[in-house]
């Protein structure tokens, strides 16, 4: 029997072509294996866990994870990898943002946007937001706000690698005692204790990460404490609103996991009753930390960008977004100034600093969350501006501020298995910035390589 061999030779024995296919096939998955492996040479390895950087690391990563770390000179790189120099930089986990809204993107008319860009959620605005966070930095965020439907296929679609961006926890609409008229897409209401376990266990059927309360204090205690009993039934974490006293009050008494912002009003610091709560939540070591997301560089940059919007030009956070939204979004903030949704701000930076004191000295893990999506705050800029804030204006510790945007998200979203530090075993997701950012934390506002679960997308 004569058969063809792509080489136009031809064999009597059908054996021998069936044979160098083999070989070839062979070689072919030997020259993939070799291609998923990647070497990380030369950089400062701040980890995630707080300890002294290592200087002059190897990073070798296979496939999807690390495969292992040491130091040039005592870890060899495997022959045929690509390696990658990091020399220079220092390189660090992926950054979390545990609070972004993808749905929105700086538009400063919420009731302008819901209306005209609902439909576009989806396959436009969701996705184009994703990718920018992912190219700022950002490998993992959560979500807290949005459509149902369109954000756990925008999460989805990123898992399966059809979508670039960080990986999601979403919590799909809000839960508060009614929705505010036009918003029912991503706000349902609850009445009765009934209907929140009802509410809670459709959005865990549809496969949600987390639940997201706003305005309980407009609940009662018991629609609350059902909520977040549901929620921990069904194995998910309860982020609770905090902008009002009450808000955190009755998230106390029912349970909530993490704390959202730091409150909009201008007293000067939280209420005693309110420490004293907290100190007793955080002092019950069994229950965990207690989490908070402050997400307070919007604010308190204001005046800067008031005064300064020239980066409100940066085409960064246009990254996917079509022309006539990116028109849209720059008409609604060319007067930044007049903004009513910042006014406040004026009075808010002494109590911002105070709250803070007070939740940090309370025992509190504080996490880094910016609420990106709202009037002015783009996903391409919003996470090194709040990293900013917390070192160069509130005087925390730069180490202290990158595990709360490395490690310690990980661990709130219970994900430390498989991010969150650089890690032999985990995911590799790791970024590098050109020189030493526990000296100039802004530098993180040029990440030069970011690096998902093994795959390079800058």
């Amino acid at each position: 029997m004569l058969l063809l061999y792509p080489q136009n030779f031809y064999f009597e024995d059908s054996t021998i072509p069936m044979k160098r296919t083999l070989v070839i096939l062979l070689m072919l998955v030997a020259g993939l294996a070799q291609a998923q492996l990647k070497a990380l040479v030369g950089g400062t390895l701040i980890d995630g866990f707080g300890g002294k950087p290592l200087l002059n690391s190897v990073i070798i990563i296979e496939g999807e994870r690390i495969k292992a770390i040491g130091q040039v000179g005592t870890l060899e790189v495997p022959a045929g990898a690509e390696v990658i120099s990091t020399e220079g930089m220092s390189v660090m986990p992926g950054l979390w943002d545990m609070h972004v809204h993808l749905y929105i993107n700086g538009h400063s008319d919420y009731t302008h946007w819901d209306k005209k860009y609902l439909g576009a959620a989806k396959n436009i605005i969701m996705p184009a937001s994703a990718h920018q966070l992912l190219m700022a930095g950002v490998t993992s965020a959560r979500d807290l706000g949005g459509p149902l439907e369109a954000s756990i296929s925008v999460r989805d679609r990123i898992n399966k690698g059809e979508l670039p961006g960080p990986t999601m926890y979403m919590s799909g609409p809000f839960i508060q005692h009614a929705p505010y008229p036009g918003t029912e897409a991503f706000r349902w209401g609850v009445t009765g204790e009934v209907d929140a376990r009802a509410k809670v266990k459709q959005l865990a059927k549809a496969g949600v990460n987390v639940i997201k309360l706003i305005d309980q204090d407009q609940m009662t205690l018991a629609e609350v404490t059902a909520v977040v009993d549901e929620a921990h039934k069904n194995k998910l974490k309860v982020v609770g609103h905090s902008h009002r006293p009450e808000e955190i009050r009755i998230g106390l008494k029912a349970g909530v996991d993490c704390f959202e912002h730091t409150g909009l009003a201008s007293a000067p610091e939280y209420p005693e009753d309110i420490m004293a709560m907290i100190k007793e939540r955080t002092a019950q070591m069994s229950l965990g930390p207690l989490f908070w997301t402050p997400t307070i560089e919007g604010l308190y940059n204001f005046e800067a960008v008031r005064d300064n919007p020239e980066h409100l030009d940066n085409n960064s956070w246009q990254l996917d977004m079509p022309d006539s939204i990116v028109k849209d979004i720059k008409a609604s903030i060319r007067k930044p100034g007049q903004l009513s949704y910042y006014q406040l701000n004026p009075i808010r930076k002494p109590t911002l600093e105070r709250k803070i004191k007070q939740l940090k000295e309370a025992g509190v893990v504080l996490l880094v969350g910016t609420d990106s999506g709202i009037p002015m705050k783009f996903h391409s800029q919003s996470t090194w501006n709040e990293l900013d804030v917390w070192v160069n204006r509130l005087g925390f510790d730069p180490m202290y501020t990158i595990r709360a945007a490395t490690y310690w998200p990980a661990v709130a979203m219970g994900a430390d298995k498989d991010f969150g530090t650089v890690t032999e075993g985990k995911y590799a997701d790791i970024i590098a910035v050109k020189g030493d950012i526990l000296r100039n934390i802004d530098l993180l506002q040029r990440v030069d390589i970011v690096m998902k679960k093994g795959k390079r997308y800058k």
